[in-house]
């Protein structure tokens, strides 16, 4: 879902634009914008209608599936829970609710917004909550494995499991109260632009919020947890390097390595179109060059979009693909339909985590 924003301009001043355009610019598409000039949208519904309801029915069915079977495997095994459990558990049901939305803008791209402004508010301000909540999830566990492994020390106790509850309680309080311009300012409206199509759109009352909106998100939405994964994850790699030398190193830094991959690749796309739209939008420019590069830009946020909202899928195949654990508990349960579990035997310590290979805090991989 692309943050959509209109301000409204005098009529005096519509006026004075229109006198300027010549007489080859589209009045049907002429809208309140920023920058006085608002180009049709043609190439970009195109591309919307086509990719978004493939992509994102791919991501549904492939995101509810791997995080389904994560919660299963948690159930079974919760009585070995640990602290990183409980927070791939939270993870996990901030993926598949996040995911749940994934229809709604579908049908949107495709036709437009049949659902009505109250079901609006809702969808997309669930969509924010469950958005930001699980980038901080991620950002705790890579906390919570940066004290275990490089200082050999516990930020929750195991023997209380209702603490690290909270904690996760906490984020998702911190997220809804992210969320509250999203119940304010959604609403579903036709859009001028887009050949009067109804879409949940955010009208904030100016452009001073649309600019602190989209810092927030840049700021505490990516950069932030950006920089935590970074610093933690570097330092268990190197705490690792200086350990001993041995299979569960080498799988813990593969973990490592993915994990931290995978959420650049998802995510800096986005932030880096995000930053140029931002730019562009309070820059003033000609009508023919504002209107390609409009477009452009509007081809290129659904695209990197698209491919952030796909992270919600990446995590389940990164425990199935490169946590061994993960994948012998799964197989375990697999087994009765006639699966068999390839691998050395007693892998599992009976008091271990689902997903570390080692209670040892100097080798303990994440998944």
């Amino acid at each position: 879902m692309d943050v959509k924003t209109k301000v409204t301009l005098s009529s005096e001043e519509l006026t004075d634009v229109f006198s300027g355009l010549g007489d080859n610019f589209n009045y049907s598409y002429y809208d309140e914008t920023c920058c006085g000039v608002v180009c049709s949208q043609d190439t970009s519904m195109q591309f919307d209608a086509i990719f978004i309801p493939v992509l994102y029915s791919v991501a549904l069915v492939v995101g509810l599936v791997g995080n389904g079977l994560v919660l299963v495997v948690l159930w079974k095994k919760r009585m070995n829970w640990n602290v990183t459990d409980i927070f791939i558990l939270h993870l996990s049901i901030a993926d598949s609710l996040l995911l749940l939305t994934l229809p709604f803008w579908a049908v949107e791209a495709a036709k437009e917004w049949s659902f009505g402004t109250g079901l609006c508010k809702l969808t997309g301000s669930l969509f924010k909550i469950n958005f930001y909540c699980g980038i901080f999830m991620l950002a705790c566990i890579s906390l919570d494995r940066y004290l275990s492994i490089v200082h050999a020390m516990q930020m929750y106790s195991r023997k209380k499991p209702k603490v690290t509850h909270c904690c996760c309680l906490v984020i998702w309080l911190f997220c809804l109260l992210l969320s509250i311009p999203d119940w304010i300012y959604l609403t579903a409206t036709p859009d001028s632009r887009r050949q009067d199509k109804i879409e949940c759109v955010t009208f904030y009352p100016s452009d001073s919020w649309h600019l602190v909106s989209r810092l927030l998100y840049h700021v505490v939405g990516f950069a932030l947890p950006a920089l935590m994964l970074l610093f933690c994850y570097s330092c268990i790699l190197l705490r690792l390097q200086r350990g001993s030398q041995g299979m569960q190193k080498k799988r813990a830094m593969r973990v490592i390595v993915a994990l931290v991959l995978a959420f650049f690749i998802s995510w800096t796309p986005y932030n880096i179109t995000l930053i140029v739209d931002t730019i562009q939008s309070n820059i003033s420019t000609n009508n023919q060059t504002f209107c390609a590069s409009t477009t452009a830009l509007d081809v290129a946020l659904t695209a990197t979009s698209t491919l952030g909202y796909l992270h919600c899928c990446v995590n389940p195949i990164l425990y199935a693909f490169v946590g061994v654990k993960f994948r012998q508990h799964l197989l375990d349960m697999l087994r009765p339909l006639g699966f068999t579990l390839k691998g050395p035997a007693g892998l599992m310590s009976r008091r271990s985590s689902v997903w570390s290979e080692s209670v040892d805090t100097s080798h303990t991989s994440a998944f």
